[in-house]
């Protein structure tokens, strides 16, 4: 699979791309709605950033309880269902007069199932299109995603500026109704890729036996900590220049549709193993710039520099796969997507509570600099591979903990 037609022409892929971008283009609007809305009636940067980013915050707890059920449960019900929770959520936010610690509640209460989302969207991508085509398919995924985030928070701040936040958390209850539908109507019934029931001690045993292997230590690391640290930037947009926030992050996301496009069409295999940590010190290096606090139009050439560093993430998701047992597939990306997106929530409110004590465009250079120093102590074990990575979770006689052989979590 080489090419994007290859991937739009493959049963089912259409609709499956369609019910991903309405409910990114929903998430979107609705986070910049609520950020809005809880920065116009508190002015805390770390409350703004919350209502944002709080759902990624709480996919942690969707990580340790959930996750087996990525590969458990009938994809096509469960992406159908999950949008529609979304949805309710939002409309009982958008009510009138809610306070805005109970807005922020439903906000966490969001990333749970969220976390479990993550993983059987990605498990079926690895189900329509063979292995070989997931980095293409995810890539359009991605763009796709960079894509409505552009078209959401542009968006966004024209409704919110029309019809109020509240008006605007409504479209976006309509976006998610409409992901629901087509997750529904246009995807195939299918049975769970893993049999079994899912619960926690499954969670957490699917969990031990990924972890188990260094390289994919290092690689969740590598997805997990820098990218959050720099989403960490991004959530300090509103709180750095309120008029312009729409423009910033969607300057970002156009930043990252470039990026997607980059690692996922035009780089070959070659440059894609080599280009990965120069890519990861891209994502970070531009927001120091924000020590000078640049005017708005810098600002926002600045944030879709350093999002083209976004495709170092579509890359190390290429590393993941390859060195994953298939029948772990939606459970390891799962994970991944989760640790990425609750790191980015903690992130988030890391650079709140930083912008509080000093100022947001301070906090964004902190959070820079972390990001950097990470990437350059990660970079060492996430040299090109030489040989291909395992495929299976058996053990392997001559292996030990850490030579990237899966073995068994230890039991008790």
């Amino acid at each position: 699979m080489r090419t994007y037609r290859d991937v739009f022409t493959t049963p089912e892929y259409p609709a499956f791309f369609l019910a991903c971008s309405l409910q990114a283009a929903a998430r979107s609007v609705a986070g910049l709605a609520l950020g809005s809305l809880v920065y116009a009636a508190t002015g805390s940067a770390l409350l703004s950033a919350l209502a944002m980013f709080g759902p990624a915050l709480a996919q942690v707890v969707g990580a340790f309880t959930l996750l087996s059920a990525a590969d458990r449960l009938p994809p096509r019900a469960a992406l159908a269902g999950l949008p529609l929770f979304l949805g309710l959520v939002t409309a009982v936010q958008a009510a009138p007069g809610l306070p805005t610690a109970v807005a922020l509640a439903l906000v966490l209460a969001q990333g749970v199932p969220a976390a479990l989302g993550g993983g059987i969207r990605n498990g079926l991508l690895t189900d329509l299109l063979d292995r070989d085509g997931y980095l293409l398919g995810r890539s359009v995924l991605n763009m796709s995603n960079g894509t409505c985030q552009i078209l959401g928070y542009a968006l966004g701040g024209v409704l919110v500026q029309a019809l109020s936040a509240r008006g605007t958390l409504l479209v976006s209850v309509a976006l998610f109704g409409l992901s629901a539908a087509v997750a529904r109507l246009g995807l195939t019934r299918r049975a769970a890729r893993a049999t079994g029931r899912p619960s926690i001690a499954e969670t957490v045993r699917g969990n031990a036996l990924l972890w188990s292997s260094r390289p994919r230590r290092s690689v969740y690391l590598a997805l997990w900590v820098p990218n959050g640290l720099i989403v960490g930037c991004e959530a300090l947009f509103v709180p750095y220049d309120p008029r312009h926030a729409g423009l910033l992050l969607a300057s970002a996301a156009l930043g990252m549709l470039a990026g997607d496009v980059l690692g996922g069409r035009l780089l070959p295999p070659y440059w894609r193993a080599r280009l990965g940590a120069p890519l990861r010190l891209l994502l970070a290096a531009p927001y120091l710039l924000f020590a000078i606090e640049p005017a708005p139009a810098a600002a926002a050439a600045v944030a879709a520099l350093a999002s083209i560093g976004f495709a170092a993430s579509l890359l190390l998701q290429e590393r993941l796969v390859a060195l994953t047992p298939e029948e772990l597939s939606g459970h390891a990306l799962g994970l991944q997507t989760a640790g990425t997106l609750s790191a980015q929530g903690v992130a988030a409110l890391l650079a709140g509570s930083l912008a509080q004590l000093t100022s947001p465009s301070t906090a964004m250079t902190v959070l820079a600099a972390a990001s950097l120093t990470v990437t350059l102590a990660l970079a060492p074990r996430l040299r090109p591979l030489d040989r291909p990575a395992p495929r299976t979770a058996t053990r392997c006689a001559a292996g030990r903990p850490g030579d990237g052989v899966d073995q068994p979590p230890p039991h008790g």
